[in-house]
C-alpha cells in the first residue's frame, strides 16, 4: 500500500481579476497559506501558464516550475478539460462550446478541433518537461444527445460513435505515450465517457491503449446514482487521478436525476463544498489507499451555496484529515511466532 499525496487544489475555479487570484504567484501563495501542498493547473488560463513555452523549452519549464515551488506548493498535474471537450463536439453544441476556444477558431468546428488536438499534444510535452506523468482531460462527446434511448438508437450507432471518438483520440494518446504521460479522463456527465461501461467501450475502441486511464471524481457518480465505492473496486488499476469534490442527491416528487432544467441551487443533484454533501470520503480514501493509489488528492471546488474562499479554506484540512498514512506492518505482528518451511509443514501435519 502507498500513501495518497495532498492536499492539492485545482486552480480553475479560483482565477479572477481581483488580487490575490489574478496572478500565478499570488494565487499559489494564497493556496499555500491555506495548507495546500500542490496546485493543478488549467492550461487554458493564459494568466497561469504559457503552454507553448512550457512544451517547447525544458529550460523555461524548469523556471516555471521553480516559480511555483518558491511559493510553497508544487505542480501536481496539468489539465486540458476545455480543450479535450473540443476534440469531439456534436454540431448541436457548437455554439455553446465555441467559447472554449480562442475567438479566431469560433464558428469553424474543423479549425477548432485541430486547435484542441494541438493543445493536447503540447500538454503531453509540457507535462513531460515538468516531470509529471499523469494528465487530466475530458473525452468530448458525439453521442451525448442520445444518452436516453428515445427515440430508439439505430443499430450500430454507439459502436460507430466510440470508433470515431477513439479515432480522434488515438494519435493524441500515442503522443502522450511518447512522452511517458497518462491521459486521465474525468468520468463526467456530458461526455461520451461518463461511467464505467462507457470507459470500457472507449478503452476497447482505442485498442486498450496503455495511456488511457481515469480521473476519479465521486461527485459526478452521486449525481447519476452510480455506486462510487464499487467503482474503485472494479477500476482501481485504471484510476490515475483523484478530484475531491462533494455532491448531494435529494430527489423529490417533482424532480430527480435529470433536474427539470433547473439551476444548480434548485436541482435534486447538486455539487457542494467538502463535508456538506453525501459523499463517503472516509470510504473512498480507505479504498484508494488499500489499492495503493499514491497520486494527489486534489480539491475541485464547485458549490452552489458556499463561497469559493470558504470552500477552499475548509477543503485543505478536510483532505488532510482523510489522508491515511498507510501501515508497513500487520496489526498482529506482535503475536507472530516466526515461521520456516519445516514449521509450516508441521502445522499442516506434514513431515
Amino acid at each position: 500500500m502507498k500513501t495518497i499525496q495532498g492536499p492539492a487544489i485545482f486552480l480553475a475555479q479560483f482565477i479572477d481579476s481581483k488580487p490575490p487570484f489574478d496572478k500565478l504567484e499570488t494565487l499559489c501563495e494564497w493556496a499555500a497559506s491555506l495548507g495546500y501542498e500542490g496546485v493543478q493547473i488549467p492550461t487554458w488560463e493564459n494568466a497561469l501558464i504559457d503552454l507553448d513555452k512550457v512544451a517547447e523549452s525544458k529550460t523555461y519549464a524548469d523556471e516555471y516550475k521553480g516559480r511555483i515551488e518558491e511559493t510553497g506548493v508544487k505542480i501536481t498535474e496539468l489539465s486540458t478539460h476545455l480543450q479535450g471537450q473540443l476534440v469531439a463536439v456534436h454540431p448541436a453544441y457548437d455554439e455553446m462550446f465555441d467559447g472554449f476556444a480562442p475567438e479566431k477558431y469560433r464558428g469553424n468546428p474543423k479549425a477548432r478541433t485541430e486547435w484542441a488536438v494541438s493543445q493536447l499534444k503540447k500538454a503531453a510535452k509540457a507535462s513531460q518537461n515538468l516531470g509529471i506523468d499523469v494528465h487530466a482531460s475530458f473525452s468530448g462527446a458525439l453521442m451525448w444527445h442520445t444518452h436516453y434511448p428515445w427515440p430508439q438508437r439505430p443499430a450500430g450507432l454507439v459502436e460507430e460513435g466510440f470508433a470515431e471518438l477513439a479515432r480522434r483520440w488515438k494519435p493524441i494518446l500515442d503522443t502522450f505515450d511518447e512522452q511517458g504521460v497518462d491521459v486521465c479522463y474525468e468520468i463526467h456527465a456530458g461526455e461520451d465517457v461518463h461511467d464505467g461501461v462507457t470507459f470500457e467501450r472507449f478503452l476497447e475502441a482505442t485498442g486498450n491503449h496503455p495511456r488511457c486511464r481515469i480521473l476519479y471524481d465521486p461527485s459526478h457518480f452521486v449525481l447519476q446514482q452510480l455506486e462510487y465505492l464499487d467503482f474503485i473496486d472494479i477500476y482501481h488499476e485504471k484510476i490515475g487521478m483523484f478530484h475531491v469534490k462533494d455532491a448531494e442527491f435529494n430527489p423529490t416528487g417533482r424532480s430527480g436525476v435529470y433536474g427539470g432544467y433547473q439551476g444548480w441551487a434548485d436541482r435534486p443533484g447538486r455539487f457542494r463544498s467538502l463535508g456538506d454533501g453525501h459523499v463517503d470520503f472516509s470510504g473512498i480514501f480507505s479504498k484508494l489507499s488499500q489499492y495503493g493509489f499514491d497520486g494527489w488528492a486534489v480539491l475541485e471546488w464547485e458549490c452552489c451555496i458556499k463561497s469559493p474562499e470558504q470552500g477552499a479554506a475548509e477543503g485543505a484540512p478536510f483532505i488532510a484529515s482523510h489522508i491515511i498514512e498507510v501501515t508497513d506492518k500487520a496489526f498482529d505482528d506482535f503475536a507472530s511466532a516466526g515461521a520456516d518451511k519445516e514449521l509450516n509443514r508441521k502445522i499442516l501435519g506434514l513431515k
